[in-house]
Parts: structure tokens; sequence; C-alpha cells
């Protein structure tokens, strides 16, 4: 029997993600906002602590410690150092939090590129074999003009031009001694121009398109596009008794009824069902782990409060709902007049569109607990997305 080969292991290195800018053209501090559920600075710190980084330093604004704290919870090997006015006194700080020993690679990235590979950090590493610092970098495929007074002044030759990325990979001390030259009056473009001011070669490496820079509120949506997703579904069934009362709810739409559906809540089989679905589909339990029938809290409660928690929780981890399907089991009432009701008050919860929302009816042609008029199911479906 043969075995695959193991996947050798990153040399030792070390890491600065620079999350202290203010993202003004990005509507804000772009580093705490969420994408496909996490904080932008998240997915960097995550994919270089996975990829092997053993010392992390996040280097942040003066004030913005506890953003950071809640944006990173959960995760270890990572420290915080306090920024500076400029991005260059942003990675200084970090450098210093860093310290040596001199020859260990470091890895300094823009906590605004979050869809950083590990692919990219190993090329980068390896590079470092072979020159004193190493960038990733994509080639620049589109035509390029000159303009003056909003009209074209002119081409420019692209041959040779390459569209810098993050993270850059440098020796430490190498880097430390750079940045300690350059002029304090004049702004850097990025670290590898430092280095190569100080006489060091750099090298260029295969970059990733996917590693785009957020930089307008319009790449959010782009970051969202490019990250890989899967899809689910999930399954979801309940049944409540009838008994004394004047109307029922279901599919969240009050229906005059001589019945009323008897449970703990306000006894919607649809919205419950429906619940169901949704977090079975993300592996979450049932309805039931989140709302006890033993808590009176939820004794007599709308069921559309379970419906919008389990929606809560998916959009949490980055998740969409894409379309559900209901069905009701009874005898009675009539839930065709009902059905477009029920559909608009789902499509409106849900944030659907209408079209994506599915209401249905049937019997069991007077056989089983719903044919005797015993009660009444229903069941679900709920097709959703979720982070790869």
């Amino acid at each position: 029997m043969t075995h695959p080969a193991p996947v050798p292991a990153a040399p030792a290195f070390a890491a600065i993600v620079v999350a202290a800018g203010s993202g003004s053209r990005a509507g804000g501090a772009k580093q705490w906002r969420l994408l496909a559920g996490k904080p932008v600075v998240r997915w960097s710190v995550e994919a270089l602590l996975k990829a092997g980084a053993q010392d992390l330093v996040v280097v942040v604004s003066a004030g913005a410690e506890a953003e950071a704290q809640t944006a990173l919870a959960g995760l270890s090997g990572w420290r915080l150092a306090t920024g500076g006015d400029t991005r260059a006194a942003s990675v200084r700080s970090g450098l210093q939090a860093l310290g040596g020993p001199g020859d260990r690679p470091v890895l300094i990235h823009d906590a605004a590129r979050p869809l950083l590979g590990a692919d990219v950090i190993h090329r980068l590493i390896d590079s470092l074999d072979h020159a004193d610092g190493a960038l990733p970098a994509l080639p620049v495929a589109d035509s390029l003009r000159r303009a003056a007074g909003g009209l074209v002044a002119g081409a420019v030759e692209r041959d040779g031009l390459w569209r810098a990325q993050t993270p850059q990979a440098f020796r430490y001390q190498a880097i430390v001694d750079a940045c300690a030259a350059w002029p304090d009056a004049e702004p850097a473009t990025d670290e590898a121009a430092v280095l190569e001011r100080a006489g060091g070669r750099v090298r260029i490496v295969e970059g990733d398109a996917r590693l785009m820079k957020l930089t307008f509120p319009e790449d959010f949506a782009m970051a969202e596009a490019l990250i890989p997703r899967q899809i689910r579904v999930g399954q979801g069934f309940d049944a409540h008794r009838w008994g004394p009362g004047t109307s029922v709810w279901l599919c969240g739409v009050e229906i005059p009824h001589d019945q009323t559906l008897i449970g703990h809540s306000d006894a919607d089989a649809g919205l419950h069902a429906l619940t169901d679905a949704i977090l079975g589909a993300m592996g979450d339990g049932d309805i039931g782990d989140h709302f006890p029938p033993t808590d009176p809290q939820w004794k007599g409660a709308a069921s559309d409060r379970f419906l919008v928690h389990a929606v809560e929780r998916l959009t949490a981890r980055g998740g969409r709902l894409v379309n559900v399907d209901v069905t009701l089991i009874c005898e009675r009432p009539k839930v065709k007049p009902h059905r477009q009701a029920m559909r608009e008050r789902l499509a409106g919860i849900l944030s659907l569109p209408l079209d994506a929302v599915s209401v249905k009816a049937t019997t069991t042609e007077a056989m089983g607990f719903t044919g005797r008029g015993e009660g009444l199911a229903a069941q679900a479906l709920a097709t959703i997305e979720l982070p790869a």
C-alpha cells in the first residue's frame, strides 16, 4: 500500500499584519468590517497562523485594542503593537515588537488584503534563499494611458510592469536596517522599496489575483464573490395536535379557525420546520437546542423569533439563504387562500425575493393523525450557501 508524500512544513517565520489604517476611502475602518462573517483582519491572521507563523504581531492604532481583541477572539499565537501616524511608522513598531534573530524570515502584510493563500506564503519564504527580499506581484494586463484634463495624453508601455501585493518577505535585520536608513520626510511605497533603496535585492514571485486590496466600498462585494462557497440543504419537520381555539398560526400568518395548535410557543409548525431546516443545513442543532420547551420565557412566543435567530446565526457564519420550501400537511384549514400571504410573510422575515419562497399544502387522504384531524404537520427544506 502506498502512502501520499507528506506536505513539507514551511520554514519558521514571523509576521506583521498592519491594521492601523483609518480606511477612509472604504467608508471606515475596514479591518474590523465583516467579510463572509469574519472581520477582515481575522482572515489574514488565520492564514498566517495556519501557514506556520511562530510569532505574529498585529499593529493597530492607539485606542483600537478592544476591537482587535474582539476580532481575533479565540486565536492564539498573536500579540498587539501600537501603530504610528504613517504606515512606515506602524511597520517599524511591528518590527520592534518582534525582535530578532536577525536572519529569520519576516512577512509584512496589509490587513486590507484578506484572501491570503498558503501557496503565496511558501513562495515568498523560499525566495529568501536567493534574495534579500521578495514580493508577490501580477503582471499588468490592461493597456495603460496617461491623461491630462480628462483626455488621453499618451500610452504607457506595460512590458516589465507588475502590480505589487503583500505580504512581502525579508530577513529581519535586513529590513530593520533598511527602515532605519529611510528618510522620515519621504513616504515609502512599500517595504520592498525601502529595502531596494538600501541596496537589497528584491525578487518577484507569482502573486494571486485574490489578494486584492479592499480600498473602496465596492471592493467588499468583489471579495465576497471570490470566496469559495459550498451549497448545503437542510430538512425540518414539525407536528402539533389540535385543541380548543379560534385561530391558528401557520408560516407567520394568523388564520381564523375553529381550533388552534397546541404547543409551548404559538405552535406555528411551518416556522418550526423551517427553523430546523436552516439550523440543520448549518449543522447547528435543532430548535429545541436553542429554545428549550422547558424554558418558560418561550411560552406563547411568536415563532418568527426562532426563524430570525436561525438566519442571524447563518449570517454570522458568512452564510446566505438561497431558497426555502415549506409543505403543510393537514385536512383543515384550507391553506390555498392564505398561501400568498404566507409566502410574502416568509419573504419579509427571511429577506428573500418572493420567487425564492415556496409554500404548499397537501392532505394524507384521511389517513393517519392528520387525516383523522388530530393534528397538523409541516416539513421544510432550506438551501444555504456557506464559505467553504
